[in-house]
This record gives structure tokens, C-alpha cells and sequence, in this order.
């Protein structure tokens, strides 16, 4: 389904210089600007003093945040607005700053976006990252799921299941929402062992140490072990090709006994292919950071269970 929405030089000028905004906000989470005039560094000259910056380049960023409506101006001195303080301020239970760093760390592959359309090859390898990086996907992978999670123990049936596969499940934010809403359920988050500080952390916060432990592995090159009887597979499949996907449903089917669900979660396209919007751009995150990943539309998905001998599919929505 395209967009049908008319392309006027206005809106096509817009789009262009969209990522001036994406930047400055990039820029100010990255040096933690909103936290710090939280603190009360809310001059320029205060927080050029806290970032050990330029005067005259702070007084530039901070006014852009207050044109861009992030920060409130008053005089000389600057303050977050309810929702900037919510969100931006690091000591917020609702901040989302970790998703915004990785789509900071995510710059430079998508500069490169010329070099992977002309030669289908990715900029690198998003399991390559540096410490920084990874703590930072993680954390952004566990916003978008903290904003999504909910949602899903609504949409998703585990009543009666006893064991649950959290495949991939970083830092386990849906193994701990699954566990809360069903009280009879366990779960093993699967990753690689890097995760298992996050994921740890995130259980004994949630008090779930005795219902959710992690089983360290790479669910391309390694088994899983094991017996479960239902599967949450979240935003994996996006990251291999065709063909791995349909070895790691395999990988899971193996481990899992009679009658188990076995649910995919992912930024899924139309069957044409041309929509929704986000899916589709999102493919071409994956082209610049994988080296065979991309959205799939619902018969795609629906082959993969097909060849791995998977029945009774159906699609599920939530928003």
C-alpha cells in the first residue's frame, strides 16, 4: 500500500532537511543536556562550563531546543518542558534517551546508505558494536519494549503455559511483563552472553529471579535447549536472511512440545511490499547494518512456519 500523500517541493524540502532536527536532538541526548538543566546548569554559560564547550555553540543548540519546542526559554535561563523532563532527564522512570543514542550510534551506517544500494552490502555488522553501542541498543530495544510490552501480554494468549522461550530477549522486558500478567508462567530469556548483565539486572528489579533465568548462546550458530511450550520470537527474524530464519524456527520448533504457540513479533510489510512506511524504511536500516536482514511481509512470514511444518498461523495485531 504507497503512500498516497502529495509530494509538494515544500514537503519534499522538509523531508530533505528533517535530519537537521534528528541531530540536534541526537546532539543534546548525547551530552545529556536535559538532565543537566534539570540540575540547574539552564544558562548557556553554566552548561558550557558543565560539557567544558564552546559558549557561543551552546547558546546556539540550547536555542534550537527552545525553537524546536524541547526546552522553555526565559531570559537568559533555560527549563525542560513536562514532557522533556519525562522523557529526556536520565533520572526519569520514563526515559527513552537509551533509543535516541542508538539511533545516534546509527549515523554513520545510514551516511553510507549510497555505498550499501549500489553494492547490497552493510556498512557493519550490528552484533560488532562497541561496549558503549551495544549498552546502548539494548537499553533503546528495552524502551521500545517497555512501550509495546503491555500491549502484546494483552494480545498474546499464555494462559496455561507453563514455560516460555523469550528468544533473543535482550534485556527480558517482555519475559518480565509475560511473567507478571501470567503468574503460573516461567521464562528463559536466549542471547548472546553480553546480554546477561542487562537481562539480570532488569529480573531482580522486577523481583523474577525465581521465574526467569537466561541461557547464553547465538541462536544463528548455536541449539537451544531445553522444553517450552510457547515461543516469543521479538524482532529477530528482521535482522537474517530467508533462509536463517527459517534454521532458527526450526531451532525453536525442536524444543517445543505438542500444542505450544510460537508467536513472531516484528515490523512485518504488506504483502506488496510498499507499506506501512516504517516497515519499509526499516528494511533499509537493516540493509546498512546487517549483512542479510530485512523487513518481511506476512506471507513471507507465513512460508517460513510453512517450510518448518508449523500450522495453524494467523496474524495478530496490536498498536
Amino acid at each position: 500500500m504507497q503512500n498516497q500523500d502529495i509530494w509538494t517541493p515544500e514537503k519534499i524540502l522538509k523531508t530533505s532537511g528533517a535530519y537537521w532536527q534528528s541531530f540536534i536532538l541526537h546532539v543534546a541526548v548525547k551530552l545529556d543536556v536535559f538532565s543537566l538543566i534539570e540540575k540547574r546548569a539552564n544558562t548557556s554559560g553554566a552548561l558550557a562550563d558543565e560539557l567544558k564547550a564552546d559558549n557561543r555553540a551552546v547558546n546556539m543548540l540550547l536555542n534550537a531546543l527552545a525553537a524546536m519546542g524541547l526546552i522553555k526559554k526565559h531570559g537568559d535561563a533555560y527549563q525542560n518542558t513536562e514532557s522533556s523532563r519525562a522523557f529526556l532527564v536520565k533520572n526519569s522512570p520514563q526515559y527513552i534517551g537509551s533509543i535516541i543514542l542508538h539511533f545516534y550510534n546509527s549515523v554513520k551506517p545510514w551516511a553510507s546508505l549510497i555505498n550499501s544500494v549500489k553494492t547490497g552490502q552493510s556498512v557493519k555488522n550490528i552484533l560488532d558494536m562497541p561496549e558503549d553501542e551495544r549498552r546502548d541498543f539494548l537499553m533503546g530495544m528495552n524502551v521500545l519494549a517497555s512501550i509495546n510490552s503491555k500491549k502484546a501480554a494483552d494480545a498474546v494468549d499464555l494462559s496455561g503455559c507453563r514455560h516460555l522461550l523469550d528468544l533473543g530477549g535482550g534485556p527480558g522486558t517482555y519475559s518480565i511483563c509475560f511473567c507478571l500478567e501470567n503468574p503460573e508462567l516461567k521464562a528463559t530469556i536466549y542471547d548472546l552472553i553480553d546480554t546477561k548483565k542487562f537481562a539480570d539486572k532488569m529480573v531482580e528489579g522486577a523481583g523474577l529471579k525465581h521465574r526467569i533465568d537466561f541461557m547464553a548462546g547465538n541462536f544463528v550458530k548455536d541449539d537451544i535447549k531445553g522444553s517450552y511450550d510457547a515461543a516469543w520470537i521479538s524482532h529477530i527474524l528482521h535482522g537474517e536472511s530467508f533462509d536463517a530464519c527459517v534454521k532458527i524456527l526450526k531451532k525453536v520448533a525442536l524444543v517445543m512440545q505438542p500444542g505450544s504457540k510460537i508467536y513472531v513479533h516484528d515490523f512485518i510489510l504488506d504483502n506488496e511490499f510498499d507499506g506501512p512506511i516504517f516497515s519499509a524504511v526499516f528494511s533499509l536500516n537493516m540493509l546498512v547494518n546487517t549483512q542479510h536482514g530485512q523487513s518481511y511481509s506476512e506471507n513471507e512470514i507465513f512460508k517460513m512456519f510453512q517450510q518448518v511444518g508449523l500450522r495453524d498461523t494467523m496474524r495478530l495485531s496490536f498498536r
